[in-house]
């Protein structure tokens, strides 16, 4: 089995991804800031600020923040965006840089926080037609993480009695009906979005197509 990477390992790959996202904003159009994204209500432009709140927040600052929302994640993810977003497209990218290598986070779980710029640097390349894909190192990071455990969203549970297992990378989990497809686009349907299920192949792709629809 793999050696784990470490802490620090885990930050140096976050901060990699979003210098490569920032790189894809710089050249985006009004047009495509305002254009949706794959994360359900929210615009380009609006995931954007909601990466920056993530890394701009700590743990006492986010439980605050909780309790004022009464635990409603739409209510306290909707306030912090507010927050971080600027004036103009061009505001928010600037604000967004300035964290590009923060390692504040709500907890200790950088797996999450990879997996965070990770899946919402494609809910927003992928709807833009925007072609980068993330390091082979990253993605398969969050792959692990995702099917260890349900934390901001219910990765685990997507696949359980599944075999799954990656075309491009040395990541397979599970037993079952076989999942088959990039690190990446398993990465993203265990993320939650239907749009990726195409690009899985094998008996287990219905299961799991049921299971996120």
């Amino acid at each position: 089995m793999p050696t784990a990477p470490s802490r620090e390992a885990h930050w140096a790959f976050v901060h990699a991804e979003r210098a490569a996202l920032a790189e894809d904003l710089a050249g985006l159009t009004p047009e495509q800031w305002a254009a949706p994204s794959l994360c359900g209500r929210w615009s380009v432009e609006e995931v954007v600020a909601h990466l920056t709140a993530a890394a701009s927040i700590e743990r006492w600052r986010w439980l605050r923040s909780m309790i004022g929302a009464r635990f409603d994640d739409g209510v306290h993810n909707d306030r912090r965006l507010a927050e971080h977003r600027g004036a103009t497209p061009s505001v928010t990218l600037e604000r967004f840089r300035a964290i590009e290598t923060s390692t504040t986070g709500p907890t200790g779980d950088t797996g999450a926080w990879l997996g965070e710029i990770v899946v919402h640097g494609q809910d927003i390349r992928r709807p833009l037609g925007l072609q980068r894909t993330p390091s082979a190192e990253a993605t398969t990071e969050v792959a692990r993480f995702f099917a260890s455990r349900n934390f901001t969203v219910a990765s685990r549970s997507a696949i359980e009695g599944l075999r799954v297992e990656a075309t491009d990378e040395e990541f397979a989990t599970g037993d079952g009906p076989l999942v088959r497809g990039t690190t990446l686009a398993l990465v993203m349907a265990m993320a939650g979005r239907s749009s990726y299920l195409d690009d899985l192949t094998g008996p287990g792709v219905e299961t799991l197509r049921s299971r996120i629809a």
